[in-house]
């Protein structure tokens, strides 16, 4: 489902206007950098305004791209990027549904936003993208409910660069202190699950079950 959107690098995002802000980002900063999952900060543009170390070692092999950067804006990244799915296991089913889902909300409520107008350009643009986002999408929406939209707890697969981790999933966890939601930001942080280990627990788990597990809970 990804192309390669045209147009020019997205112009640099304004900074918050007062001293007390900028110094409140920066600590954050120092605070992600601590986390050991990757973890972004964004606006509603999903716009990164920060990300940490662990965050750019999971995308360390993406290509350059001229609009989609995933330090740059990690929507346009997961649409627009062609190498999105080399990292983004489950691409479209997993990643493209949820965040268009997400956009189509984001437009409800910021329709005016030179900066979402822009990626719904770059999604018009796109035969394919397109006839997802105004026909498919809805029907997409209907049959999954609500929690197309959300994020927070959401279990989607991944494939890491680093050999320790590879094929793997994550669980999204939105935690947006006040300081950040007054800004008009939000956190995301990408929990790595060790599904090497859990499968593992599971074949001693079936060893020793008496009965046969036809259907998997879902998460």
């Amino acid at each position: 489902m990804a192309f390669q959107a045209g147009g020019r690098r997205p112009a640099p995002r304004p900074v918050p206007a007062t001293p007390e802000a900028q110094a409140y980002l920066q600590d954050y900063a120092a605070l992600l950098e601590a986390v050991p999952f990757p973890s972004l900060v964004v606006d509603h543009r999903w716009d990164v305004v920060l990300a940490n170390g662990a965050f750019r070692t999971l995308f360390r092999e993406v290509g350059p791209h001229p609009t989609a950067m995933p330090a740059d804006n990690f929507l346009r990244f997961v649409l627009f990027h062609p190498d999105a799915s080399a990292v983004l296991g489950e691409h479209e089913s997993s990643w493209c549904l949820p965040m268009l889902a997400h956009f189509a909300s984001a437009v409800e409520r910021h329709g005016h936003d030179h900066g979402l107008q822009a990626i719904r350009r770059d999604i018009a643009q796109d035969p394919i993208m397109e006839a997802a986002y105004r026909q498919g999408l809805p029907h997409w929406v209907r049959a999954v409910g609500r929690k197309a939209v959300e994020h927070d707890g959401a279990v989607r697969p991944l494939h890491h660069p680093d050999r320790r981790w590879g094929a793997t999933e994550c669980r999204i966890v939105v935690e947006t202190p006040r300081s950040l939601d007054e800004l008009g930001y939000t956190r995301l942080t990408l929990v790595l699950r060790d599904t090497r280990r859990a499968a593992h627990r599971e074949r001693r788990t079936r060893r020793s079950a008496s009965h046969l597990r036809v259907v998997a809970a879902t998460e």
